[in-house]
């Protein structure tokens, strides 16, 4: 049916959609709103600059030669030797001494036959190799090695009494390490016997029985005498010479030594200079002709109750046509090892996360086995 004109409705609905906002402002003032939010934000979310120090290491600081001691005038009474043993080691940590008993012969052969370890393959010198670390004998993994094949800066050898060490080594090199472990044991003796002598002649000049002896006895970690035999690389630029100090600083000073000592007997004639880290300084010397720089362990500094300085010392060599070897022995008496004997080889007496979890588990299966049988009877 049509709808008339009366029954159409007067006004239809209206669908457009609204008129837009009206802006305040023209084009140009949203640009400059834009403007002034990105200058904001660029100041606001500006990141500083970060700068660090020039030097980040510690400052290396030349002195003048620690006191030379005459090791036969030691014990005698009229001497000041010991007085100026005691001075040094607790201001640098170290002394040099001389005339110290040990045939030059000795020192020279042990020297010549070490050697002869880095002359190993590197195949072969994985074998025994310090890894993992909880290893205390063998190759550290190099560092510093130049390209092409050139030479490295240093390379390093931990060598100690042990079948562990002799076992492998003789697979690898059974002739030549027969030769070299016999001439060490015989040097090491010698050492041995010379370190005795002074830490002796430290420690009657101690207040008896401290707190920290007493905890060192208890078990600090030493573990015997043991010594780090480095191979020094001839013709080493003054740049990669100063990468390798850089390296061993930081090494020296978050790791130090594997072994815990009282002393350390440093085997380095003919160095440019010696150089001895602590946490607190850096200082370096020129050693004298033939002398043993001796440097106080962390069992020496215990036993004075933090009197005497535990450092770290390293023989540099610059200069050098040959490749040259130093030693550091490491001596522990043994008083002052563990009452427990420790193989070297075996590494420290510490349980593993693993062998927890497996006895762990052999002690909840044990447990409900018992359960079970209790149980059932």
């Amino acid at each position: 049916m049509a709808l008339s004109p009366e029954s159409m409705p007067e006004k239809p609905f209206d669908f457009r959609a609204p008129p837009p906002s009206p802006i305040a402002s023209g084009r140009r003032s949203c640009v400059t709103n834009e403007d002034v939010l990105s200058e904001f934000l660029e100041h606001s979310l500006r990141v500083p600059d970060l700068v660090l120090p020039d030097k980040v290491f510690p400052r290396q600081n030349f002195i003048e030669n620690p006191p030379k001691i005459d090791f036969q005038l030691l014990s005698s009474m009229e001497s000041d030797s010991l007085s100026k043993i005691l001075d040094s080691i607790a201001r640098i940590g170290c002394f040099q001494l001389v005339n110290y008993g040990i045939e030059g012969e000795c020192i020279r052969s042990a020297l010549a036959a070490a050697a002869g370890i880095f002359q190993l393959p590197p195949e072969k010198r994985r074998a025994v190799t310090r890894s993992p670390p909880e290893k205390l004998y063998g190759f550290e993994e190099a560092h510093g090695e130049k390209e092409e094949g050139e030479g490295k800066v240093s390379e390093e050898f931990v060598w100690c009494r042990g079948a562990g060490l002799k076992l492998e080594m003789e697979a690898i090199w059974p002739v030549g390490y027969s030769n070299f472990s016999e001439k060490m044991e015989s040097l090491l003796c010698d050492i041995e016997k010379v370190a005795e002598k002074i830490l002796m002649a430290i420690r009657q000049n101690l207040p008896p029985k401290t707190d920290y002896e007493n905890d060192m006895k208890q078990g600090q970690g030493g573990i015997g005498s043991g010594c780090y035999v480095y191979k020094h690389s001839r013709n080493m630029s003054a740049e990669k010479c100063s990468g390798s100090l850089r390296y061993d600083v930081i090494r020296m000073l978050i790791r130090g030594f594997d072994y815990s000592h009282a002393l350390c007997l440093h085997v380095c004639d003919g160095s440019s200079e010696f150089h001895v880290y602590s946490k607190k300084g850096w200082v370096s010397f020129c050693p004298d002709k033939d002398a043993l720089v001796i440097t106080v362990g962390d069992q020496t500094q215990a036993l004075s109750g933090g009197q005497f300085k535990h450092v770290i010392g390293r023989p540099i060599y610059k200069g050098e046509e040959e490749d040259c070897i130093s030693m550091a022995f490491l001596y522990s008496p043994p008083s002052t090892t563990n009452t427990t004997k420790v193989d070297p080889q075996k590494g420290k007496n510490t349980i593993s996360l693993s062998q927890q979890a497996i006895a762990a588990i052999v002690l909840t299966l044990v447990y409900h086995i018992l359960v079970f049988v209790y149980n059932k009877f």
